[in-house]
């Protein structure tokens, strides 16, 4: 059975350093997160999908462009990456918007139709299946099925789907992306084990992530269920050298705590440098175990998922 790990990056303007949306940020991923993690993927010959917000598109269009030559699928992360522009607060109609304004800008850039999406902090509601279908995208990678660290970041309570999807791709209904049916969405769910798999975590805690990926890997030899890992080349940058005020983005005491105090505490460790070697341990591991390394899109099409 062929084994997959599908490594996908969001990139946007967010400083984790400051806790906050900067410009400043946007423009150090561009100029220096971006180089670092495309040299590592060109080093393992990997392709991945790369989601951009179109504020950043907007931005520096360069940051775009740039990932087209290495042969990396591009995608959208929305349009904004505020708290009030989450997928699962926005109505249909805006959802619609955002999402269609995001592709427009996005395809200008590059000259080639988009169809793959990811939520801003994989937030989504139940008619994000349908303005996603209406926007004319057909892959959707915002589920983190049986991930239950939800409480740490903006919409928990929407979050608790993660624990009853289903965990290997699959076609969504049409009213939901976390449940099977026969809408026009292709749900490639995020990899989790009740902590998620993905470059946060694995910054924070490599030890854990190194068995986490273990049994990661094990289960894919099973099941055939992919590996998809996000990552954020906001994360292969430093800021450390600025003073720090972390921004408090909730009124809430207790949810300004766990997901902004706490949170931010922990999200800066082994920042820059650090966190790409730590990322490449991750990477050889799954090519030393032959998994093959491709974007999303084309993970669906070898499957049969997408015609």
């Amino acid at each position: 059975m062929k084994k997959y790990c599908l490594l996908s990056n969001d990139v946007e303007t967010t400083s984790i350093w400051h806790n906050s949306l900067r410009d400043e940020t946007g423009y150090k991923v561009f100029k220096e997160g971006m180089p670092l993690l495309l040299d590592l993927y060109e080093k393992y010959n990997i392709k991945s999908t790369f989601y951009f917000t179109g504020y950043i598109a907007k931005l520096y269009p360069e940051i775009v462009k740039m990932v087209v030559p290495y042969g990396h699928e591009v995608g959208s992360h929305g349009l904004s990456h505020t708290k009030e522009d989450g997928f699962d607060v926005m109505p249909l109609q805006r959802q619609v918007d955002h999402l269609k304004e995001s592709k427009d800008i996005i395809e200008n850039i590059i000259g080639e139709e988009i169809i793959s999406f990811r939520a801003p902090a994989l937030r989504v509601n139940n008619d994000t299946a349908l303005a996603l279908a209406e926007a004319n995208y057909k892959i959707d990678s915002s589920v983190a099925s049986q991930r239950f660290d939800m409480f740490m970041s903006f919409g928990g309570l929407k979050k608790l789907n993660w624990l009853t999807a289903p965990r290997l791709p699959y076609r969504t209904s049409k009213s939901s992306l976390f449940k099977k049916g026969d809408g026009q969405i292709i749900e490639v769910p995020l990899t989790a084990s009740i902590l998620p798999y993905l470059s946060t975590t694995m910054r924070i805690f490599p030890t854990l992530t190194a068995i986490q990926r273990r049994v990661m890997a094990f289960e894919s030899s099973i099941t055939g269920k992919p590996i998809v890992f996000d990552t954020h080349p906001n994360e292969f940058i430093d800021e450390s050298d600025e003073i720090r005020q972390i921004n408090k983005r909730s009124k809430n005491f207790v949810a300004a705590f766990l997901q902004d105090t706490l949170r931010s505490k922990l999200k800066v460790k082994n920042l820059g440098i650090k966190g790409v070697k730590i990322y490449e341990r991750e990477i050889k591991y799954f090519d030393k175990l032959e998994f093959e390394f491709c974007t999303i899109k084309e993970f669906c099409k070898q499957k049969g998922l997408l015609k």
